[in-house]
């Protein structure tokens, strides 16, 4: 009975920090729309700055939780709402999702620059852990009594709060009419300032209470993902429900603690059902959610893409490869691998082009999908031995259809629901893999065979041959990659042209209405949602093959959530957005921060300050999702934009051309860096229209823009250019209006390009406006 009642305290205490960093979600997401799932870096970043203030420099514990409560916490949320989640308004919600995921990879990667990972750093519990009561033989300390005060005052407040107050009913009327809310004399961006202000104080308040009682070190992505956990008690109150939240924290601690207690001890994968238990929960509640109801009218929001047509994309694809085979002479044999990883994560995110940029669904954890692929092809597709195992066509084509079958469960949530809730569900599938799948090392009976799905945590995987075609030549490895790069994306943008496209698009815009003209969703969700899954797996095989020793660090969610982000910072409907977003997540960021590295080794007197550069591109580079809010269809988009134009001015694009081809000449015969190369090019086609535009403005601006250059309309003087006082005396008389200066000569020419001038006033004509 006593192991019951210590176990059932142990679960409530854990229940109780979900409960509160659960509260924290529900309540940012019910008073801005937005789901965080910077949440948990929002608590991993409390918790470090508490270890900092009361381990580190000593700082009495009362006084540091209260400058992190009172101070760290409400800054935080005001200034998240203010610089950036306020800018998310009319944009869909992949963009809020992708803002959010990038502001949790910011955090991650700033926590890893200022608190060295490498280093253990241990968290107390408050009045330390000798400090406790016994109540009926159980030990009770004082760190877990004041979680469960603290969880149930703030589930109780908040409660309070939402149905009690006016303060809460402005908060929930924040997103729902924001501009009647306006007409009443309120200001909609104060009050939810406020909401994410009290949201992220309750994030880091889960930060400090969870990690005396989870146990364990303080490590970033470890005290992220416990309280990402908490989304499955969110869910559990639909994201509205504060009680059914509290109570759904509640059971998720239960459940956890009892696995633990009771489970039988042969059970060797218990520990990592534990770990996946949270996520379990959450793909449990997504099933059984009710039906969500199809909206009435279509979602109009700020992201636009322009679908090319397919000869246009059969050209561009071709360029693609060829480019591919020009950089190839450039580059080291030892820069080949790291293309080829790029080019295997752009054909991952190429199935986010289809899912997300044309269905409009979401998928978190491509990733995931490349691991379960690789595991089957890895088990039936190797022949041979050592050096001479190779993998086969066979082998390829069952791990493909496994990442399918697997996507087509995955996405059974998404029969019924959609957008977030599919997200919520494809994070969940990723968390399971991560804690479940590649944590099984052990030998097992699996359908009557005894193998392990993960041999010691580490899979060599073989290059693909087929016929006379051996991948195990790095350069017809990589040339095979591009060549299958681009034909997926003359598929998908020919996919995207057919009357299937045409029905994903009007599935995308407006469900209901879709299903009105008679088309069958759930046939179309689970379609689009395997041949993506399936396309994912495809790259994820040839990821594994290009590093040929796979690991499960290789799968992590951090790096699915990296892709996801750099691809919608691309362009998620745009094949070239894929490309960008691979290239950037599976080489770029190795590659450079590689390089900075190297430079510390070769010059040690500037390691510092190379150290400090590679820090802070990570976070930068994280930190780009952010802009997205701004530029929601992605940055290829303005730089498509940008290039239509240069077709006015066809020399510009000639002279480009041939600034390129001698700069390859150059690099060729290695008068200049590859490195030297590949930025001059880019920055010269990326500035290319701007130049053209200043060198060429009678040929590249349009006769208004031109018109617009010389003069600025009236309506404009004063926004464009100054307002003269005599402009205003112009105005006044045209106007009717009573002159204010009689001395004034109003003989000036005020710039109207458009019309005939009217004379200007005579002083006779203009007393006839001044009152008697």
């Amino acid at each position: 009975m006593t192991l019951f009642l210590t176990f059932t305290v142990l679960g409530l205490v854990l229940g109780s920090v979900y409960a509160i960093a659960a509260s924290g979600l529900v309540l940012t997401y019910n008073t801005s729309g937005i789901f965080n799932f910077a949440h948990g870096a929002q608590a991993m970043i409390g918790a470090f700055l508490y270890y900092q203030l009361q381990v580190v420099w000593g700082v009495p514990t009362l006084l540091s939780v209260l400058v992190l409560l009172l101070v760290v916490g409400p800054l935080m949320g005001f200034l998240l709402h203010r610089f950036i989640m306020g800018g998310l308004r009319d944009t869909a919600e992949v963009t809020k999702i992708v803002v959010t995921v990038a502001i949790l990879l910011g955090f991650v990667s700033l926590s890893h620059w200022v608190w060295d990972p490498q280093e253990a750093r241990m968290s107390k519990m408050f009045f330390g852990a000798d400090s406790y009561v016994t109540v009926g033989g159980v030990v009770i300390r004082y760190h877990e009594i004041i979680c469960l005060v603290a969880a149930a005052a703030i589930a109780v407040g908040l409660r309070l709060l939402f149905t009690r107050s006016r303060m809460g009913v402005l908060m929930r009327a924040t997103v729902d009419d924001p501009d009647l809310l306006r007409l009443n004399g309120h200001d909609p961006e104060r009050i939810a300032g406020l909401a994410w202000a009290l949201g992220s104080t309750l994030a880091v308040l889960a930060g400090i209470l969870i990690t005396p009682v989870a146990g364990g070190a303080l490590e970033a992505n470890a005290l992220t993902l416990l309280v990402i956990d908490a989304f499955a008690a969110a869910l559990f109150g639909r994201l509205r429900s504060i009680p059914r939240t509290f109570v759904g924290a509640v059971v998720l601690g239960l459940a956890s603690t009892y696995l633990v207690a009771y489970a039988p001890s042969e059970w060797t994968w218990i520990t990592n059902l534990r770990d996946a238990l949270p996520m379990i929960i959450l793909f449990i509640v997504l099933l059984v959610l009710p039906q969500d109801r199809l909206r009435g009218a279509a979602v109009r929001t700020r992201e636009r893409y322009e679908v090319p047509t397919v000869r246009r994309a059969a050209v561009w694809a071709g360029v693609m490869v060829l480019l591919t085979v020009a950089y190839r002479q450039l580059i080291d044999d030892s820069s080949v691998g790291t293309l080829l990883l790029g080019l295997s994560f752009a054909i991952v995110a190429l199935s986010l082009t289809l899912l997300t940029g044309y269905a409009g669904e979401l998928n978190l954890a491509p990733i995931a999908f490349g691991a379960i692929a690789t595991i089957v092809a890895f088990h039936s597709g190797i022949d041979g031995e050592g050096l001479d195992a190779r993998m086969s066509v066979v082998g390829l084509g069952l791990g493909v259809l496994a990442a399918a079958l697997t996507g087509a469960v995955v996405a059974l949530p998404a029969l019924r629901l959609r957008g977030l809730y599919l997200a919520l569900a494809t994070l969940a599938f990723g968390g399971i893999v991560s804690s479940m799948v590649l944590r099984e090392t052990q030998t097992r009976s699996w359908f009557g065979h005894e193998m392990a799905l993960f041999p010691n945590g580490n899979l060599i995987v073989s290059p693909l041959a087929v016929g006379p075609l051996d991948l195990g030549d790095q350069d017809t490895f990589l040339y095979t990659v591009a060549a299958v790069f681009a034909v997926l994306g003359v598929g998908v943008v020919a996919l995207r042209n057919s009357g299937y496209g045409r029905r994903l698009a009007a599935m995308k815009d407006s469900p209901a209405a879709a299903a009105m003209l008679g088309q069958r969703l759930v046939r179309l969700k689970l379609s689009v949602f395997m041949i993506s899954t399936g396309i994912a797996g495809l790259g994820g095989i040839f990821m594994s093959m290009a590093l040929t020793s796979v690991t499960s660090e290789h799968f992590v969610y951090t790096l699915s959530l990296s892709l996801v982000m750099l691809t919608v910072v691309g362009g998620i409907g745009y094949v070239s957005g894929a490309l960008f977003g691979g290239l950037l997540a599976g080489g770029g960021f190795a590659l450079i921060v590689g390089t900075f590295n190297e430079l510390s080794i070769d010059h040690p007197v500037h390691a510092e300050t190379f150290g400090i550069l590679s820090h802070l591109f990570l976070v930068a580079t994280a930190l780009i999702g952010i802009g997205v809010g701004d530029n929601p269809s992605g940055n290829f988009h303005q730089i498509f934009h940008g290039q239509r134009r240069l077709a006015r001015a066809p020399e510009a694009r000639y002279a480009a051309v041939a600034v390129t081809a001698v700069l390859y000449a150059l690099a060729y015969a290695e008068v200049i860096g590859t490195w030297t190369f590949t930025i001059v090019v880019l920055v010269l086609w990326m500035a290319l229209p701007a130049l053209a535009t200043a060198l060429r403005p009678h040929r590249m601006l349009t006769p208004e823009a031109l018109a617009a250059r010389r003069s600025a309309p009236p309506e404009l003087v004063g926004i464009d250019e100054p307002y003269p006082p005599v402009l205003a005396e112009h105005l006044d008389r045209e106007l009717g209006l009573p002159a204010r200066h009689r001395a004034l000569p109003v003989t000036v020419a005020v710039p109207a390009p458009t019309g005939p001038t009217r004379p200007a006033a005579t002083p006779e004509e203009d007393t006839r406006h001044v009152p008697a």
